[in-house]
């Protein structure tokens, strides 16, 4: 008999063992609440559509003038790996020769494994680095916006939203949790590198039993645990900015802000000041100004801005709203009234950021260091912010600006993608078809048959965590994983390691990239760094042979002493933050000397940036694209779990009964969401969680065309991307406004296609 084997997922670790052809999964005894996304993971020993041979599309193959426009259209032909690897070889050496690195875009934006050794964007990376370097992107599609504002405001983005208030904290100290955007047990269910704990749900049922207050401010009733007991503000999506300069306007003409912190600890709130009491253009920021734009009473305003005022109180700011137009706003802007509460760096108060959308966000940090391979250096300076891929495709040579910098997109010969879906991650799917038909090569390592796959050249079949060996570990979770392969290679596949080391064979560079090192012996090699940690600090250090045969380790973790934040409060000359005044810059002189007309020196209410998505009688419905309860991201979206809550195959769509009366719309109808963009189909969930004037609709559905011809297609299976805008944030940031966006929704009268997506590749000969 089989015995259970350990490992690790980006959802929690587990035990499982493969047995008469099927897997079976179990979580950690010690998880209080494991996550119902394990339930995804047994479909990967048998779902047809896994990726099961290297793969070349027919028309690249045969080289037919114009073959690019018919990629995700195409069919394919499966081949040896030997005849795959020449073909990946002769053409990476054919662009590196003709044109340079700077024409080969390195794509692996995605959470691909949560090992440390067979994580694809480190391979990829890697390799192409070894090669002589690539293009790369800079910043996610969840957290763009933040991670070029907080350096700004507060300082390196990894300081402060790993090391903020924990949860700990705020089961101890918080009386007061304003939620701007929520904090859905979802997000939290999830951790890139493992989640052995899921303790969200206790810290938060330990607060509220001590008679903390928590606030959910969302169009979402439940953007929040129920164990909280939060009370919703119904508020109309991207309009949170609005709401919060109320509240601040509150603060002031009330004499509730510190003014004693904000002399001390920020720089430029007199300039702030000014615009939020209408000094300079005459528009007071007040409570009946907000109540008009966001939807929240004008008493609700007031009453939540005294409160605030009197309690031990807590702002935090979602992922969900920095991804969308000005998303570098709300950000900035909670900082402020977090600052003006004066309450920065005390326990459990203050500002935090993603709080609850990550499932080790808000835990004690780890004081040893993990296992990290090295990528080798990257000799191309070239870059773009990640969600500006279509953009890059598309208009090779345009200028575009970042971060104060105006720069150039590269002209990109060459795509090889390795560990994510961007026809998950991506908006305006249409437009991103366009740009993925631009390159002269896409070649991707893929799992399974994904629309990425579908719109590639090569296609190399590549493992999945459960296929192999690997250390699971996170920097915000205290259990090291060995990683043990519970399942043989499903068809020819193989890890990312073993596909570069042949690809570097034929450029003679399999020693460079290997090190002569196999697999398992990269394993106990990149151990050693956190072995000598342990030991020198005194710690339990047992050797890699001991940890793989005990199967996981207990790792030390890093005092709550309130991190950066609590240091500045104490003595902010011995411990100033890393900005240019050493304070927290509520007016930045750096971002105002850009002279960006979308991102000023100090936050402030900026409208909806294009005319169609304010035209309500066209679109008058809010789209939510939210991350899915069912998956992480559109990762095995063909998994039992996430398959069982679709309606009819396709994609929930949950609407207010009001709204759904006005449309002829009940429960379980097959709906058409549609735009200027584009439309998809999915299935009708009346719900009054849903605040009226808003639909939700879930990122991660499988994107499958009803035409894969068309060059404006629909999407059967319901993926929100179809519909939103492919803009950035701001020239500030450039980061992703995937979130939101403005639709229409009518009862679908026709009877719909069937959904097709996971039944895998068809071949012909």
């Amino acid at each position: 008999m089989n015995l259970f084997k350990t490992h690790s997922s980006h959802w929690g670790a587990f035990t499982g063992r493969y047995e008469n052809g099927k897997l079976e999964i179990r979580p950690h005894p010690a998880d209080p609440h494991p996550s119902p996304l394990l339930g995804n993971l047994p479909a990967i020993a048998h779902s047809p559509a896994r990726i099961r041979r290297p793969a070349v599309r027919r028309g690249w193959l045969e080289g037919a003038p114009g073959n690019a426009q018919k990629r995700g259209a195409d069919d394919y032909v499966e081949v040896s790996w030997t005849q795959a690897l020449d073909l990946v070889a002769k053409e990476l050496r054919r662009v590196y020769e003709d044109f340079g690195p700077q024409a080969v875009f390195g794509g692996s934006y995605g959470w691909a494994s949560a090992g440390r050794f067979h994580h694809a964007q480190s391979q990829v990376h890697r390799f192409l680095n070894l090669l002589g370097g690539y293009v790369r992107s800079v910043n996610t599609y969840s957290s763009g916006a933040a991670m070029v504002i907080i350096p700004h405001v507060l300082g390196p983005y990894d300081h402060f939203e790993r090391k903020s208030v924990t949860w700990d904290a705020i089961e101890r100290s918080s009386e007061l949790v304003v939620a701007f955007g929520g904090m859905a047990i979802k997000n939290a269910d999830v951790h890139g590198g493992g989640n052995s704990q899921h303790i969200v749900r206790d810290k938060l049922k330990g607060a509220s039993e001590r008679g903390a207050r928590f606030v959910l401010i969302s169009p979402l009733s439940d953007d929040f645990p129920p164990e909280a007991n939060a009370e919703w503000l119904s508020v109309v999506p991207g309009t949170d900015v609005a709401l919060m300069l109320g509240l601040a306007y509150v603060l002031v003409r009330e004499g509730l802000h510190d003014r004693g912190f904000l002399d001390r600890y920020t720089v430029g709130y007199e300039r702030f000041e000014d615009y939020l009491l209408g000094r300079n253009d005459g528009v007071e920021k007040c409570p009946e100004w907000a109540s008009d734009i966001c939807g929240v009473d004008v008493d609700a305003i007031k009453d939540l801005a005294r409160t605030m005022a009197g309690a031990r109180t807590l702002i935090t700011v979602s992922h969900s709203l920095q991804r969308a137009d000005h998303g570098e706003q709300p950000v900035w802007m909670g900082i402020v009234l977090a600052a003006m509460l004066g309450q920065m760096g005390l326990d459990g108060g203050g500002f935090s950021y993603s709080l609850g959308a990550l499932g080790n966000t808000g835990k004690r940090q780890l004081s040893v260091p993990l296992p990290t391979l090295n990528q080798f250096k990257n000799a191309v300076s070239d870059f773009i912010p990640v969600a500006r891929i279509a953009d890059m495709l598309l208009n090779p040579g345009d200028e575009f600006h970042y971060n104060g910098r105006a720069m150039r997109y590269p002209d990109i010969r060459l795509v090889y993608w390795a560990g994510g879906n961007p026809f998950h991650h991506h908006q305006d799917l249409n437009r991103l078809r366009a740009a993925f038909r631009r390159p002269e090569t896409i070649i991707v390592h893929e799992t399974a048959w994904t629309s990425s796959a579908r719109h590639a050249d090569i296609v190399l079949p590549a493992t999945t965590t459960l296929e192999r060996d690997d250390i699971g570990a996170s920097g915000g979770d205290p259990l090291m994983i060995a990683m043990k392969k519970l399942i043989e290679p499903v068809g020819e596949a193989r890890d990312d390691y073993a596909i570069f080391s042949e690809i570097a064979r034929r450029f003679g560079k399999f020693e460079a990239f290997t090190e002569n090192r196999t697999s398992t012996e990269w394993l106990a090699f990149l151990f050693k760094r956190t072995h000598e940690a342990l030991s020198a600090g005194g710690h339990e250090a047992p050797d890699f042979e001991t940890f793989w045969e005990r199967g996981e380790l207990q790792l030390p973790l890093q005092p709550d002493d309130g991190g950066p934040a609590r240091a500045f409060r104490d003595d902010p000359l011995a411990s100033p933050l890393p900005t240019p005044s050493g304070k927290i810059e509520i007016f930045s002189q750096t971002i105002e000397s850009f002279g960006y007309d979308d991102c000023g020196g100090h936050p402030r209410w900026y409208p909806p940036k294009a005319k169609a998505e304010t035209d309500e009688s066209r679109y008058p419905l809010h789209l939510v694209c939210n991350q899915p309860h069912s998956r992480l991201h559109s990762q095995l979206d063909y998994g039992d779990f996430s398959r069982s809550t679709k309606i009819k195959g396709r994609e929930p769509v949950r609407v207010n009964p009001a709204d759904a009366a006005e449309r002829g719309i009940s429960d379980g109808d097959i709906v058409r969401l549609f735009n200027a963009r584009g439309s998809c189909l999915a299935a009708a969930v009346l719900s009054e969680d849903v605040r009226r004037g808003v639909i939700q609709l879930a990122t991660g559905a499988w994107f499958e065309p009803d035409d894969a011809t068309a060059d404006k297609t629909m999407c059967i299976h319901g993926n929100p991307n179809i519909l939103t805008r492919d803009v950035g944030t701001s020239q500030l940031a450039q980061g992703s406004t995937g979130q939101l966006t403005r639709v229409e929704v009518e009862r679908f009268a026709n009877e719909p296609p069937p959904v097709r997506i996971f039944e895998g590749m068809r071949f012909t000969g």
